[in-house]
């Protein structure tokens, strides 16, 4: 399936990798747990048996878990390099939370309810609450960022697929947090101007 944003790919690969080595590992332990168990049974070894260290198996299980953790780290710390270093002709729009809505405000001057933006354009969006802490999440984009009041957040993405998707907030924020809900739709380059154009003639 074609990715919605530039995350997705990213994102996605990290969990997976996360994943497979927790799996992996909770598998090796696991046997390895079962083996030791039937063989140093108490049927088996009526006196305990002495087991002598052993300086390559110590380096071995040193060595192989720091090389995953730095894995981990590598790609977490590729996604955030890049999440947090927008293209310099991004497309900025002005994101306010508040109980219980979104409202998106374009450079135009014009606000709507609903974020609307072109295709394959990058665009930076400027977060605020007006009020409590809340959490801007596009889960078909992979992206999280808490909105908080009289702190400027931000954070940008490119959308490579046109469709609409849901936009949630992630941080409970009183008694109608559920319903905080509302769409991003990607349109067309040529799509979005008309559309542009349209609000800012309503908007006279």
């Amino acid at each position: 399936m074609f990715p919605a944003s530039n995350y997705v790919d990213k994102v996605d690969f990290a969990f997976i990798f996360i994943t497979v080595i927790s799996f992996a590992l909770l598998a090796l332990v696991t046997i390895l747990m079962l083996y030791f168990v039937f063989k140093y049974n108490h049927k088996r070894n009526k006196k305990a048996t002495n087991i002598h260290g052993s300086i390559p198996l110590e380096i071995f299980w040193t060595v192989i878990p720091v090389i995953l953790v730095l894995g981990m780290f590598y790609f977490g710390w590729v996604g955030y390099v890049d999440s947090v270093n927008p293209p310099a002709d991004s497309m900025v729009i002005k994101v306010t939370g508040q109980m219980w809505k979104w409202s998106f405000e374009y450079p135009d001057g014009f606000k709507t309810d609903t974020l609307y933006v072109p295709a394959n354009v990058p665009v930076k969006l400027n977060l605020n609450s007006v009020d409590v802490n809340h959490s801007f999440y596009i889960p078909a984009f992979r992206l999280k960022k808490d909105v908080l009041p009289n702190r400027n957040n931000s954070l940008w993405f490119n959308a490579d697929k046109t469709g609409s998707y849901d936009i949630a907030c992630a941080e409970y924020c009183g008694l109608r947090h559920s319903y905080m809900y509302t769409k991003i739709v990607v349109i067309t380059k040529d799509n979005f101007t008309a559309w542009k154009n349209a609000q800012i003639a309503k908007a006279k």
